[in-house]
């Protein structure tokens, strides 16, 4: 039960350190405790933990125009912040993690500015059915959180500039381009301004909750220490863009919870080495397909059925959809019958 709150609202735009700063929020809130975490970034991408940056984002173009790339903890697709866009994210322990609850403070915060919006899919807020903001989810073994986007006067040109969504994602939303699903808050409020935005997400926090949530800075943040060693992770060349092996196979499909992208590397018939890449919600079951598969022999029935028998628990079983994961990937594998 939540008995105490308080707001974080970052004071730069740097996403590295943002990011390091609300992985140390996340090790460190406390029981009972929901933190509400307000921060922007400058011209940056984020991707999600298992994606493949040079398949969502112009890195290049983007470092070449001074924009950073960042990789999150949280599964999901890639997104462009500037300082158009507003971010938030809730932090609690998992017992008081309350997806419901803390949807309807965004959309709560929305109404408040005058505009009426709803959440759709897995994880989009819109109104009049294009999106404001993409959500996305973390547990870890104690504690959790939800955060995501809240687009107020992005840039729009840069967000079709820097991403790559492939035909086949967008065909699966019913769109033709990524510009053409998405909307900026202004465009139903046409004076509303960031500042306006943050202080409707910490007065619906407030109400919502039912708490008393004094406004504090993360400058105030004790273990700077630490949450530089967090900034060195997520700056890191090895945090950011990972390795990219030469596969013997490659495979990749589209499914209604997401795609998948799996490189294997075989030896001997065997799979030596596999890499998954993918913007599905579940990033913990994503981390463990590499290691039921590893060693199977490279035979369809062979990688399906390690799939089909692998027993979810833990924090893996958190997310809703996780055997329908495992069932459609071991389908599709059935299906390509090598």
């Amino acid at each position: 039960m939540i008995k105490r709150a308080k707001v974080i609202k970052a004071t730069g735009f740097d996403p590295w350190y943002n990011l390091a700063v609300e992985e140390y929020l996340l090790d460190n809130v406390a029981e009972g405790e929901c933190i509400l975490y307000l921060w922007q970034n400058q011209n940056t991408v984020v991707i999600g933990k298992h994606q493949n940056p040079w398949k969502e984002c112009r890195t290049s173009l983007l470092e070449a125009e001074g924009g950073k790339l960042a990789r999150r903890l949280s599964g999901g697709g890639a997104v462009f912040h500037d300082l158009g866009n507003l971010n938030f994210t809730f932090l609690m322990n998992k017992a008081d993690y309350n997806l419901e609850k803390q949807v309807v403070t965004i959309l709560t915060a929305v109404k408040m500015l005058g505009i009426n919006a709803e959440m759709t899919g897995r994880n989009d807020l819109t109104v009049d059915g294009r999106k404001f903001s993409g959500n996305a989810y973390c547990f870890r073994k104690n504690n959790a959180y939800h955060h995501g986007t809240i687009l107020v006067h992005a840039d729009m040109s840069k967000l079709s500039r820097y991403l790559q969504v492939s035909a086949e994602k967008m065909r699966s939303k019913g769109v033709d381009s990524v510009k053409s699903r998405v909307v900026n808050l202004n465009e139903f409020n046409g004076s509303l301004t960031i500042e306006e935005t943050s202080d409707a997400m910490i007065k619906a926090f407030k109400q919502v909750y039912e708490v008393d949530a004094p406004v504090m800075t993360y400058d105030s943040l004790g273990d700077q220490d630490v949450i530089n060693r967090l900034y060195d992770k997520y700056s890191s060349w090895e945090w950011r863009y990972g390795e990219a092996p030469d596969f013997d196979i490659n495979l990749e499909q589209r499914f209604s919870w997401g795609g998948i992208e799996l490189g294997l590397v075989l030896k001997k018939g065997r799979v030596e080495k596999a890499v998954v890449y993918s913007d599905a919600m579940n990033q913990e079951l994503i981390e463990v397909i590499p290691e039921i598969i590893r060693g199977a022999e490279f035979k369809s029935e062979v990688l399906a059925s390690r799939l089909n028998n692998f027993k979810i628990d833990g924090s893996i079983s958190q997310y809703p959809g996780t055997g329908e994961y495992l069932k459609d990937i071991a389908e599709w594998l059935m299906d390509k019958g090598f």
